[in-house]
C-alpha cells in the first residue's frame, strides 16, 4: 500500500474514533449511584443505606466560616451571603442565626397553632394570654422590638418564634450583631443542598454557585470563605485527584513518547500506538450505551486500568516486523500467540457477570469489547496503516547480550517452591490488617481540613455523619407518633451526656394526632374574644387591635391536619423528606444526632420499642458492604482464574506448557501480596484490580518466553517487545506510585510490583533448553 493510501487509512481511522467517540459521549450517561458497585442489601439497614446513600441531611451539609476582616465586615459578608443561598435552587436551607420569620414560616403561619408545641401544656385562656401580652410590652421596649412588631397583632403568643425557634440548630454558636461568630472569630453558616452528598457532579454545581454569590459580596476579596462537608470533600478529592492524574498523564506520555523514539528510532509508533487502545475504549463505552444505557464513573475508572493490557498490541507488532517483510504477513505469524492471550484474558473476564453485581457486569462488557477490539484492530488494521521495517529490532545493540546473561541465569527446581513457601509465610504471619474496609484511609483530604470539619462541625452542633437514629413503622404517621414518644427518652441521654443532641422527625412535623389534640384546645371565637378582652385590661393595647390573632385562630379550628406531602411544599419540606421516607412497603424516620459519646446507650431505647428504634452505624453498614463487594470479587476472580487455567491449557495444548504460562503468573502475584503485607499496606478493591491487570500482563510476557521458535533474532525481538512493554508498565504505573492520592498510589505500587515480578518469574521459569538454543 502506497504512503498516500495508508496516510489516508490513518485519517480516516482516527477520524472515525473521534466521531464515534463524540456520539457516544453525548448518548451515555455516567452515573456516581454507588448502588451499582455494591452486592444486594441482606438486610434492612443494608439497604436503608443503599437507598439513601449520600442523601441523608447530615451528608448534605456544607459547612461555611468567613473570616480574615473586621466584625462588621463579616456580619454584613454572613447576612448577605445568607440573603443570596436563600433563592438559590442548589440548596434547601441557609441558617446564620439571624432568624427571619417571614421566610422560616411563611407557607406554614396557618398551621401554627397544630405545630407549636404551646397547646400542650398551656391554653388561651385569660391568664396565660395576660401574662404573654405583659411580656409583648416588655419585648416592646427592647432592641427586638422593630423584628416582634409587624406579628404582635396576628400572633401575640409569638408561636412563629417560637417554631423558628425550634426549627433551628439545638446547639448554637454565639451571635454577634446578629449572625453566628465562633471563638476564633469566624462569622458561621450552615447550608443544606438538594443534591445527595455523595453526587459530586451536583455538589460541584452547588458549591460553584455559592463561591460566585459570596464573590459578588462587597468586601468579600478582603475576607475569605472557608467550605466544609461532606460534599466540599467529595468534590475536593475528585479534583485533587484529577490535577494529579492529569499531571502524571503528562509526565508520562512524554516518556512514553522519549521512549518509544527510543526504542524504534522512528515516528510511526508515536503516531499509531494509541488507535488500537483508543478503538478499544470507544466500543467499550458503545457496548455500556447499548447493553446498560449508562456507565458508572468506577467502571470508567477501573475499566481504563484493566484496557491497559492493551497498550502491549502494538508494541509487540512493532518489534516483531522484519526487513523486507510486510507488516501485514508480520502479524500474521504473531497472531496466534496474541490472540491466545486476549482470548484467555476475555474468558477469564466473563466471570465478572456470575457477581450478580450490575457495576462488575458493566466492567466486563467494557473490558471485554475493549480488548477485542483492540486486538482486532491491531490484527487486521495496525498493518494496513504502518509500513515495512527499516530497521530491525533483533539488531538493537546490547539486546543479544540481554537474551544471553538471562538464558545463562541459573534456574534451580526448588526456587519456585522456595517463593511460594516464603511468600505465603509473610502473608498469613505478617502484622496488621489484610483488608482494608475503611474507605475514609482511602479519601485524599487532608487531615488538616478533617480536623476543621470537626472543629466547626461542633461549633455549629451539625449532625454527626456516622451515626443515625432508625424508626420504623407501618405508615408515616405511625414513625412520627413514634418519634413523639421517644423524644422525652432522647432528651434522657442527653442528660446523661451520652450524646449531645438529636433532630427526629416530628421536630419538624407532629403526628396528626397531636395536632388534632392542639386543635381541640384551640378557643371559639367568642370564648377568645371574651378571654382576650379580660387579658388587655389595664393595659396600653387598643379594643380590637389583636382581632387578626383571633381571625388566624379560627382559621387553625377547621384546617385538616398539615401532612408530610404539603409540608414538603414549604421551605423547609427537604429536610423532612430526607428524615421521612418509605422503604419497601414500610415507613422509615432518620434522626439525626450529633456529638454521639456512648452508642452502647441507644440498646435500651431499642429494647424498649422492641426493635422499631435502633442506633445505625454508617461506617459499620458501609464497611460490611465493602466486605460483601469484596467476597463477591474474589468469587469471580477466582473463578476468572479457573477459566483463564482452561483456556491457556487448551490453546498451547499441553499441561506442562501451560505450567510454564501459569506458575509465573501465580508466583508473581503471590510475591505482589507478600511485599504489600511486609509493608504493612491492608488490601483494598484497588490492589484487586490492580493485581488482575498485572496478571494480564505477566500473561504476555510468559506466553512469549515459553513459546519455541529455534530462531535467534525471533527470540530477541520477543526480548525487544517485552522489554519496551516492561519499561512502558514500570513508568506509566512506576510514577503513579509516587502520587499523594492513596487510590492512585494504590493502582501504581501494585501494578508496577507486579510488572516486575511477572517478567523476573517469566524469565526464570521459562523452559531453560529451548531459550539457550541457537545462542
Amino acid at each position: 500500500m502506497r504512503i498516500g493510501a495508508r496516510i489516508a487509512l490513518y485519517l480516516t481511522w482516527l477520524a472515525l474514533i473521534v466521531a464515534v467517540g463524540w456520539g457516544v459521549a453525548t448518548h451515555l450517561k455516567v452515573s456516581s449511584d454507588l448502588r451499582d458497585f455494591v452486592p444486594p442489601a441482606k438486610n434492612a439497614d443494608q439497604g436503608l443505606l443503599l437507598d439513601e446513600i449520600g442523601k441523608g441531611p447530615g451528608s448534605r451539609l456544607l459547612l461555611l466560616a468567613i473570616s480574615g476582616a473586621s466584625q462588621t465586615r463579616l456580619a454584613d459578608l454572613s447576612r448577605g451571603l445568607d440573603a443570596a443561598l436563600a433563592h438559590d435552587p442548589d440548596f434547601s436551607q441557609v441558617a446564620n442565626g439571624s432568624a427571619d420569620l417571614a421566610t422560616v414560616a411563611a407557607g406554614l403561619l396557618p398551621y401554627r397553632y397544630l405545630l407549636s408545641p404551646t397547646l400542650d401544656t398551656h391554653s388561651f385562656d385569660a391568664v396565660y394570654l395576660r401574662a404573654q401580652l405583659q411580656r409583648r410590652i416588655e419585648d416592646l421596649s427592647s432592641p427586638a422590638a422593630s423584628l416582634l412588631e409587624p406579628w404582635l397583632r396576628s400572633d401575640p403568643t409569638l408561636e412563629t418564634l417560637k417554631l423558628a425557634q425550634r426549627w433551628a440548630p439545638q446547639h448554637q454558636p454565639k451571635l454577634v450583631d446578629g449572625v453566628w461568630f465562633s471563638d476564633r472569630g469566624e462569622a458561621l453558616l450552615v447550608t443544606e443542598t438538594k443534591a445527595a452528598g455523595f453526587d459530586p457532579g451536583a455538589q460541584a454545581r452547588a458549591i460553584t454557585s455559592l463561591q460566585t454569590h459570596y464573590a459578588a459580596l462587597p468586601g468579600a476579596v478582603q475576607a475569605k470563605l472557608v467550605i466544609s462537608g461532606p460534599g466540599w470533600f467529595g468534590v475536593e478529592a475528585s479534583r485533587n485527584t484529577r490535577a494529579e492524574a492529569d499531571r502524571f498523564a503528562t509526565i508520562t506520555t512524554v516518556g512514553f513518547i522519549l521512549m518509544l523514539l527510543l526504542a524504534y528510532r522512528s515516528v510511526v509508533p508515536v503516531l499509531v500506538t494509541a488507535l488500537p487502545l483508543l478503538s478499544g475504549a470507544v466500543v467499550g463505552f458503545a457496548l455500556l450505551a447499548v447493553v446498560f444505557g449508562h456507565a458508572h464513573g468506577i467502571t470508567v475508572a477501573f475499566g481504563f486500568t484493566l484496557l491497559g493490557v492493551a497498550q502491549e498490541y502494538p508494541l509487540r507488532v512493532f518489534s516483531h516486523r522484519r526487513v523486507g517483510v510486510d507488516s501485514v504477513t508480520c502479524v500474521r505469524e504473531l497472531w496466534p500467540l496474541l490472540a491466545t492471550a486476549i482470548v484467555s484474558v476475555a474468558i477469564a473476564y466473563l466471570a465478572f457477570f456470575a457477581s450478580g453485581v450490575a457495576g462488575l457486569q458493566q466492567l466486563a462488557v467494557f473490558t471485554i469489547g475493549g480488548l477485542v477490539t483492540a486486538g482486532i484492530c491491531t490484527r487486521w488494521l495496525l498493518p494496513l496503516i504502518v509500513p515495512a521495517a527499516r530497521r530491525d529490532m533483533a539488531a538493537t545493540p546490547g539486546l543479544a547480550g540481554a537474551w544471553h546473561f538471562l538464558a545463562q541465569l541459573p534456574r534451580p527446581r526448588w526456587l519456585p517452591w522456595l517463593v511460594a513457601a516464603a511468600g505465603l509465610a509473610i502473608i498469613v504471619f505478617a502484622p496488621g490488617r489484610f483488608w482494608q474496609n475503611d474507605l475514609s484511609a482511602l479519601t485524599p483530604v487532608p487531615k488538616a481540613e478533617l480536623q476543621r470539619d470537626a472543629r466547626l462541625r461542633a461549633a455549629l452542633g451539625a449532625p454527626d455523619v456516622r451515626y443515625l437514629l432508625v424508626m420504623r413503622a407501618a405508615d408515616a404517621q405511625a414513625v412520627l407518633a413514634l418519634s413523639e414518644k421517644i423524644a422525652p427518652a432522647m432528651q434522657a441521654l442527653v442528660a446523661k451526656h451520652a450524646l449531645e443532641g438529636f433532630e427526629l422527625p416530628s421536630r419538624y412535623l407532629p403526628s396528626a394526632a397531636t395536632q388534632r389534640a392542639r386543635q381541640a384546645k384551640l378557643p371559639d371565637r367568642a370564648t377568645l374574644e371574651a378571654s382576650l378582652q379580660q387579658a388587655m385590661a389595664g393595659l396600653p393595647f387598643r379594643a380590637g387591635v389583636f382581632a387578626p390573632f383571633v381571625d388566624d385562630v379560627e382559621a387553625a379550628r377547621s384546617l385538616p391536619p398539615l401532612t408530610p406531602e404539603k409540608f414538603e411544599q414549604s421551605p423547609l419540606g427537604a429536610r423532612l423528606a430526607a428524615m421521612l421516607m418509605e422503604q419497601g412497603g414500610d415507613w422509615v424516620g432518620l434522626g439525626t444526632l450529633s456529638g454521639v459519646n456512648a452508642p452502647a446507650a441507644f440498646a435500651q431505647l431499642s429494647h424498649a420499642t422492641h426493635g422499631a428504634v435502633h442506633l445505625l452505624d454508617l461506617k459499620a453498614a458501609t464497611e460490611s458492604l465493602i466486605v460483601a463487594y469484596r467476597q463477591r470479587i474474589l468469587i469471580a476472580l477466582g473463578i476468572a482464574a479457573l477459566l483463564l487455567c482452561a483456556a491457556v491449557t487448551l490453546a498451547l495444548r499441553s499441561p506442562r506448557r501451560a505450567l510454564h504460562v501459569l506458575g509465573p503468573m501465580t508466583l508473581a502475584t503471590l510475591l505482589v501480596l507478600a511485599v504489600l503485607r511486609a509493608a504493612g499496606i491492608p488490601l483494598s478493591l484497588f490492589h484487586l484490580v490492580s493485581l488482575t491487570l498485572a496478571a494480564g500482563l505477566g500473561l504476555h510476557y510468559a506466553l512469549f518466553f515459553e513459546r519455541r521458535t529455534r530462531d535467534e533474532r525471533e527470540d530477541l525481538r520477543t526480548l525487544h517487545a517485552t522489554l519496551v512493554c516492561v519499561a512502558s508498565a514500570l513508568l506509566v504505573f512506576g510514577v503513579l506510585a509516587l502520587s499523594s492520592v492513596p487510590v492512585l498510589r494504590a493502582i501504581g505500587l501494585t501494578v508496577a510490583l507486579g510488572v516486575g515480578f511477572h517478567f523476573t518469574l517469566s524469565v526464570l521459569m521459562a523452559p531453560a533448553a529451548h531459550l539457550r538454543d541457537g545462542h
